[in-house]
């Protein structure tokens, strides 16, 4: 039950928000009573906590299939753990991370900072692995490159500064990150990112067949 509670618990905190995410929206679901969830959690503070535990976790889980279907590629790799990342967010309430930010900064700061160490390290990893495989540009910056990368990350799931365009998740991946990181993949790396993109591209296309074509750079 505890790990049921805890899966519906974070559906309704990505979906209302934390502060609009009362426990009876949480047990209306489940059909049961508040006093079960009390058996298993303190207050919505604890909740919080673990869903947010579980919300990386599943992110996590995903990183790892990725790596294993793509390791052989490294610049495919790196363009698909940032499009799962966008995927998964992207539909995700912003009163959520707003609510997280304004009420709650020390429990943020608690798991961004256990997140980022492990995280950051593992995206390196891969830029170097590119680097290797002759898919990025030898003169580049990891660091650099990743926290460029994590910072269009943060614009597109977080803020709604591209809201106002209307469009999918993918619309604005193909305009933004893939454009950034094509910017410092080599010849060899460009051509198998935009193999790996036309796939992408032709279900937009499908999708929104109106779409204006993505420029390279």
């Amino acid at each position: 039950m505890k790990k049921e509670i805890l899966q519906t618990s974070l559906k309704q905190f990505l979906k209302h928000g934390i502060r609009q995410m009362s426990i009876q929206k949480l047990v209306e679901p489940l059909g049961i009573s508040t006093k079960t969830v009390y058996k298993y959690f303190k207050n919505k503070e604890e909740l919080l906590e673990e869903s947010l535990s579980l919300f990386h976790a599943q992110h996590k889980e995903t990183w790892k299939c990725l790596s294993v279907d793509h390791n052989h590629n490294a610049v495919i790799l790196f363009f698909e753990i940032w499009h799962t990342a966008i995927e998964l967010e992207y539909n995700v309430n912003k009163a959520f991370f707003e609510d997280l930010y304004y009420y709650y900064p020390e429990l943020l700061k608690k798991k961004e900072a256990a997140l980022d160490k492990e995280y950051t390290k593992q995206f390196i990893q891969v830029i170097y692995k590119g680097i290797e495989q002759g898919v990025l540009q030898k003169d580049i910056n990891p660091e650099i490159i990743f926290m460029g990368v994590s910072v269009l990350y943060q614009a597109i799931v977080r803020e709604d500064r591209f809201k106002r365009y209307r469009t999918s998740s993918d619309e604005i991946l193909l305009n933004t990150i893939a454009l950034y990181i094509r910017g410092f993949c080599t010849e060899k790396g460009i051509k198998e990112l935009d193999n790996h993109l036309q796939t992408l591209k032709v279900t937009l296309d499908m999708k929104l067949p109106g779409r204006k074509a993505v420029s390279k750079p």
